[in-house]
Parts: C-alpha cells; sequence; structure tokens
C-alpha cells in the first residue's frame, strides 16, 4: 500500500531539485568572510521554506556572547505523548578550491549522468532538503506531523563547529530532545545498505620552529647552524614508528584494541581494498595488526596535513631557511580525551627540540571526542527497520572515519543520542573539487524518512529513558 505522504514527497521531487539549485548558487563559505551574503542567503532560503511549510517558533541561535554563524531553528511539536526528535543539517558548504579542478562552475548546479554536481549538494544541502521535504509532505498531507520535531540548522558544521557547545549550553532547554536525528553523516557504499553507528573525533594544531631570527646565507653559514626545515623534518618523522604506531607517549591513554565481536562484525562486511584504493592510486599503509577498515574506523591517526618553510619559488636561492611550520591533525576513538591527546604530541615535540629551537604552537581547531551510537537505542533501530523496509535489504552497520562534531557535543551537553540518517554517498568528492550528489539518492531518501518518522511514533517516550538524562 502507498503511503500518501511518499506521493506527496515524490510528486515534488522537482520542486526539491529546483530549491536544491537555488541554495547550492548560495555560496555558504563559512571560513571565507568574503562569503558572508552567501551565508546570509542561504538562512534566508531555508527559513522562507520552512515558513511556507508551517513551521513555528523560527529564530536564529547563537551562544550567549552572539559569536559565529547563527544557526537556524523550527518546530513542530504537533504529537502529545510522542517522542521529540532534534533534527539536525547545516547549512555552510567547503571553500570550492581549486577552482581550476571543477568541471563546471562550483555554485552552479550541472545535471550529467544522473548526477547533481555543485558545491556542498551532497555535503549538505541535498541531504538536509530531503529532510526538509519529507517533513513537509506530512504537514501538506496530515496536517501534522506524526512525532514532535525541533530543527537545528547550523552554519559553522565545516569549520569544526566552535559555536555550537555555546548554543547548546545557552538554549539547553529550547533543544530539550528524545534523540538527534541527523541529515549529515554520509552513506558508505553506493552498492551496500549500511547505516553509520560511529565516528572519530579530531583534533589539530599548526606548528612553528625557529632555528634563527632571518633566513642565513647557505655559503656563509652552511654546516654551523640548524636548518630549520631538517629539524622540522625530524620532528614530524619522530611522530610514528616504524611500525606505523603513534610514538608520541600518552596519545593511546584510553584506547582499547577492538574487541573480538568487533572484529567478527567488521571481517563480515563486504569490502575490496583494491576498489577502494585503486582509484585514488594509493596502497594500503598504517598501523601494524589492524587492517584497513580496522585503522579508519577503530585506530586514531595523527597526520601531517601541510609543511613548508624557506624558498619554494621559480628557480634556485641559496639559503638555509630559519623557520619552518606545519598543520597536524588528529582522528581519536573512543576513549581519547581530545585535549590530553593534544597535550601529549605537544609534549613529545617539545622533548626533541633540538637545543637553540624554538617551538611555537598556534592555529588550535575546535577539538571534539569519538562518538558511538550504543547498539539497542530506539532510534538506531527505528532507522533499520526504516532502512529494511525501503530497501529489502538489513543495513550494516558500519563507521564512519571522518568526524561529524554535533555527535560527541549534543552527547556530552545534553546527553542526547545521534543516528545519521543521510543520503550523500561517500564517493560524491565532498571537500573536493566536482562534489556531487545522486538524483536517484532523493527518492530514496524521500522514502526512508517518511518511514523512518512513521517508525519512530510507534515508540513511546519512555523508550528513550534509558538513554537520555532526566
Amino acid at each position: 500500500m502507498t503511503d500518501p505522504v511518499l506521493s506527496h514527497a515524490l510528486a515534488h521531487e522537482a520542486a526539491l531539485v529546483d530549491a536544491l539549485i537555488k541554495l547550492v548558487a548560495c555560496p555558504s563559505v563559512g571560513a571565507d568572510p568574503a562569503m558572508a551574503q552567501g551565508m546570509e542567503d542561504a538562512r534566508s532560503q531555508i527559513e522562507a521554506r520552512l515558513d511556507m511549510a508551517g513551521f513555528r517558533n523560527r529564530q536564529r541561535l547563537q551562544p550567549g556572547d552572539h559569536s559565529g554563524q547563527p544557526a537556524i531553528y523550527a518546530e513542530r511539536l504537533d504529537a502529545p505523548g510522542k517522542p521529540t526528535l532534534l533534527v539536525y543539517a547545516h547549512y555552510d558548504v567547503q571553500p570550492a578550491d581549486p577552482l581550476d579542478k571543477w568541471q563546471t562552475p562550483p555554485f552552479t548546479v550541472t545535471e550529467r549522468d544522473g548526477r547533481l554536481f555543485g558545491r556542498g549538494i551532497s555535503d549538505d544541502k541535498g541531504p538536509m532538503l530531503i529532510a526538509l521535504e519529507a517533513l513537509s509532505a506530512f504537514i501538506a498531507v496530515e496536517g501534522a506531523l506524526p512525532v514532535n520535531i525541533k530543527l537545528l540548522i547550523e552554519g559553522e558544521e565545516e569549520t569544526g563547529s566552535p559555536s555550537l557547545p555555546g548554543i547548546l549550553e545557552e538554549h539547553r532547554a529550547l533543544l530539550k530532545a528524545d534523540a538527534v536525528l541527523s541529515a549529515d553523516g554520509a552513506r558508505w557504499l553506493p552498492d551496500l545498505v549500511a547505516l553509520n553507528v560511529g565516528s572519530r573525533g579530531n583534533a589539530g594544531f599548526e606548528i612553528r620552529l625557529q632555528t634563527a631570527g632571518q633566513d642565513l646565507h647557505s655559503g656563509r653559514y652552511g654546516g654551523i647552524v640548524r636548518n630549520a626545515l631538517h629539524e622540522m623534518s625530524r620532528l614530524i618523522a619522530s611522530l610514528h614508528d616504524a611500525s606505523g604506531r603513534i610514538a608520541a607517549p600518552g596519545f593511546y591513554d584510553g584506547v582499547t584494541d577492538p574487541s573480538t565481536a568487533e572484529r567478527e562484525e567488521i571481517s563480515g562486511i563486504p569490502f575490496d581494498e583494491n576498489s577502494m584504493l585503486g582509484p585514488i592510486g594509493g596502497a594500503a599503509h598504517g598501523e601494524a595488526g589492524f587492517n584497513t577498515l580496522e585503522r579508519l574506523w577503530l585506530r586514531p591517526t595523527l597526520d601531517v596535513n601541510g609543511m613548508w618553510g624557506g624558498y619554494t619559488g621559480a628557480g634556485s636561492k641559496t639559503v638555509i631557511p630559519n623557520e619552518a611550520f606545519a598543520k597536524l591533525t588528529m582522528r581519536l576513538v573512543p576513549g581519547q580525551d581530545p585535549q590530553h591527546v593534544q597535550d601529549a604530541v605537544i609534549a613529545h615535540l617539545e622533548a626533541l627540540l633540538p637545543e637553540g629551537a624554538t617551538l611555537e604552537i598556534t592555529g588550535e581547531r575546535g577539538a571534539c571526542g569519538a562518538y558511538a551510537v550504543p547498539g539497542g537505542h530506539p532510534l538506531l533501530c527505528a532507522a533499520s527497520d526504516a532502512l529494511a523496509q525501503t530497501t529489502g535489504t538489513t543495513p550494516r552497520k558500519v563507521r564512519i572515519g571522518a568526524t561529524l562534531p554535533l555527535t560527541e557535543m549534543v552527547k556530552r551537553i545534553l546527553g542526547l543520542d545521534t543516528v545519521m540518517f543521510s543520503f550523500a554517498l561517500s564517493d560524491e568528492n565532498f571537500h573536493a573539487p566536482n562534489e556531487f550528489f545522486r538524483r536517484s539518492s532523493i527518492a530514496d531518501g524521500l522514502a526512508a524518512w517518511v518511514c523512518i518518522l512513521r517508525k519512530v511514533a510507534a515508540r513511546d517516550p519512555a523508550d528513550f529513558v534509558p538513554y537520555r538524562p532526566e
């Protein structure tokens, strides 16, 4: 029997694509102050859509000091006695650079072979509009939502959500709910029905190493003073041992090895290492004793994202660089405290700093811990049942190696668990040139969102009590 709400949503797919085209045209790059108008235009479009759908109490949320990009809030509390979900998405996008690698303009949606190309279309504007369209369809057809919904659409996810903790603290009462359903957090493989049940945490900083007051002539000073690039290279090389294990004392505090059950669950997931690594021209590498998926999902990392210094222009310049720079980031797993891990890495670098050199730590980014949703959580069960019903396949439980800052923050501050229910796919070039979103994902996503809301409506709020604070 066809669900009339889903039929309504599917009948409006063309309008959804039109709205997506207009939203992608807003260059909402939160990291770039020059894109402030694009951020405002995106907010205005989303707010107009919520007003037209019939959402209430719409407002912009900021921390108490009114800093950062505002989040958009709106609600429909139509279902007394039913669960309340906080539905999350974000409207900010990554920078489009490098522009010369795009086949078509990044903020002009272009369709090719069933794929819609544009910056932010997969992360997170397409998945967000799928969620909003499903909610709007319920209101249009039934006059109300089957569960209570509070929307939180953030504007700083791509910059580490620095304002989100303040927003959650400042508006704790307003955001009270039973659980969080996120339209962010991509699916894994196009041919595997799966649910993300965990994500790694994140931390990072920049280092500046100085060995002299200025760049020096390599003929006059070569061999008698330290070269900052040489010393930086030694420091970076010291971060891992020969087996790929991170060498900073204290880095692994709180980390436990995967259990036998976890390893068996992962080994049962269809996975072709060559299909993943071949297209990027890479080869499997990492911490000894773990396979590729275990490294990606269950082990922490420490990576150099960039390292520079000295002369990098055309031709030759015979100097001894007096300073060198590097950017470091860490992906964290459950049990690790981001600040403790960061401090351990800094202490390791400082302990190996050569005599006469100085080390400056800058550019610390917003850190957050890892997250895993409890296995028996009622929203996770509803999501699994919804995907099984709409796809005919019981979803596999997978994790993502990336970070969704919201998950750890709402657990720590509001005590709420998050289920990731995005219909983006991990191969859709988000954060890279030629980002795209599969048009077929729209119908798939609408069906699943309508279904999960009905599944949650069949639950009693008491089912969520063991998983949230009183």
